[in-house]
């Protein structure tokens, strides 16, 4: 049997303390700045700072940059766990193993100074360096494990907070989808020669005015876009998107503010040359803002624009009691803002030249007609000829005092019926259809006609227009007749009652769209006259 030295003893017993002794104090040391690094690996944590890991925006791409957990968030994790492990591994280096344990095994003390005894060195070099440095070795093996472990637990909860974000992305855009879907909400642009559908606006940055053409949930955040000028952008209507400046997509002209926030009802108004498009479209503002005065509702102008247009529209209405005829090709829609309690709609006032029914090739290049929920026929029967034909002579003068249009009530329907089903996909059955007879202060005067009363579709066949009834309950899902004086509701002094009675035709529209008043279901007075003489 064997038996060991006492030197040997001492050696192996010593060895052992010391490498209890290093592997404790090793280990606790190495977790520690292990984990220090991964923390600050983590990023900069001074404002301001740099951050070589994040990239650039490219020219042209979206000014935003990509959301942190779309890629930076792994990006980091890895980084900072590399970092720990490489921070630990060099603190075994140094000071460990480069000065700590090689000055042992010199004889030194771990500090570098020298022993004092040869015992000493004896001791450092024989006793104390392998243990140390099996010490530092298995401290360094241990916490590189423990860190590993850590790190993976780490890895996880960051999985599943990129799966969380990845999978918020879908969801918050099928409920904002559902939620425009569900209350009809289909935004297109009102601008002549664009009217193309706006799925999603170009938000411009509040700060720095950039175009984002890409705000919502996606790769650029989830609630959030960061703005390369650093300010943050809701990406969702809830967040508070829609406080920021719109703009068409395909145009870049502004968009009003409450677009893809309310529903929008296309009511085109169609007519020939001097039918009294424009005056009527006056007369239903004017009209709207009376039932807003009765408490019935209330209207706003869409935008700062719409406001100047109709100023100055009405304006001109005071001042020479006429309406000069829509020029300029296509319309660019009047928007308001009509709301009753929480019901609110964004209403298009579509009045384009009276040339553009004049054929089927014009017809097909009013792109705004394909949007359209119904349609206003603005019917001028002085302009037909039959009805014509039936007046005095006295009446005739009259007649013509007024300017009657150059293309009658029917040919004006057909030139449009004709190519509504190609613009709106055979939609036509499903639309309403809104019939006003214009200038009633000169049929009223008319010795040779009866006077338009309550039941204006009657009274269109009685003076020889019943197959444009007939066409038009036939041809559209619902119809509905007017006649109203538009002269009598516009210019100085004009009857409100007048004013309220034009316009019906916009709310019925309206009430077809869900936002229903108690305008339509009061009982209809004969209009009060206030006509100028013949």
């Amino acid at each position: 049997m064997t038996v060991l030295s006492p030197v040997t003893f001492l050696a192996v017993w010593t060895g052992i303390i010391a490498v209890g002794l290093c592997l404790g104090r090793v280990l606790w040391a190495f977790l520690w700045i292990g984990a220090r690094a991964v923390w600050r690996g983590l990023g900069p944590w001074q404002p301001g700072r740099t951050d070589q890991r994040v990239p650039l925006v490219a020219a042209g791409a979206e000014p935003a940059h990509l959301g942190y957990y779309w890629r930076q968030l792994w990006v980091d994790a890895w980084t900072a766990g590399r970092y720990g492990m490489q921070v630990v591994w060099t603190a075994f280096r140094d000071p460990w193993l480069h000065r700590i344990v090689r000055n042992l095994f010199r004889g030194r003390h771990p500090s570098g100074r020298r022993g004092r005894a040869p015992i000493n060195r004896f001791g450092y070099v024989v006793l104390v360096a392998p243990g140390t440095f099996v010490g530092a070795l298995l401290g360094a093996v241990l916490a590189t494990v423990l860190l590993a472990v850590s790190l993976l637990y780490f890895g996880l909860l960051v999985g599943l907070v990129w799966l969380g974000c990845a999978t918020a992305v879908p969801v918050l855009r099928a409920v904002e989808r559902g939620w425009a879907l569900t209350r009809g909400i289909r935004v297109k642009c009102p601008y002549p020669g664009c009217y193309r559908p706006v799925p999603l606006a170009v938000h411009r940055c509040s700060g720095c005015q950039k175009p984002h053409k890409s705000l919502r949930p996606g790769r650029h955040g989830v609630l959030g876009h960061g703005c390369v000028c650093g300010h943050r952008l809701p990406t969702t209507r809830l967040a508070g998107r829609g406080k920021l400046t719109a703009l068409c997509p395909h145009c870049d002209r502004v968009l009003p503010e409450t677009v893809g926030t309310i529903r929008v009802v296309h009511a085109p108004l169609v007519g020939g040359t001097s039918s009294g498009k424009t005056m009527l479209m006056a007369a239903m503002v004017e009209g709207l803002h009376a039932w807003a005065r009765h408490g019935d509702l209330s209207v706003e102008y869409a935008s700062a624009d719409d406001r100047r247009t109709f100023n100055d529209l009405n304006q001109e209405l005071n001042s020479t009691g006429w309406a000069h005829a829509t020029t300029g090709g296509q319309p660019r829609a009047l928007m308001l803002t009509v709301a009753r309690g929480r019901r609110r709609r964004l209403l298009y006032l579509y009045d384009p030249m009276g040339e553009s029914v004049s054929d089927a090739e014009r017809v097909r290049a009013q792109k705004y007609l394909e949007h359209t929920d119904g349609v206003v026929l603005v019917a001028d029967v002085l302009a037909d000829l039959k009805v014509r034909g039936r007046l005095g002579t006295e009446d005739a003068e009259r007649a013509g005092a007024a300017r009657p249009s150059t293309q009658g009530p029917w040919e004006t329907y057909q030139r449009l019926t004709g190519e509504l089903n190609a613009l709106t996909g055979r939609r036509r059955g499903r639309l309403s259809v809104a019939t006003v007879v214009t200038k009633r202060d000169v049929l009223d005067r008319l010795v040779t006609l009866p006077v338009p009363g309550a039941r204006v579709d009657t009274w269109l066949e009685e003076i020889g227009l019943g197959g444009l009834v007939r066409a038009i309950g036939h041809d559209f899902k619902e119809a509905r007749y007017w006649a109203v004086s538009a002269h009598a509701a516009t210019g100085t002094g004009p009857l409100e009652s007048e004013q309220r009675r034009a316009a019906e035709p916009v709310l019925w529209l309206l009430a077809a769209s869900g936002l229903k008043t108690p305008a339509l279901s009061a009982p209809r007075a004969e209009p009060e006259k206030r006509y100028s003489p013949a």
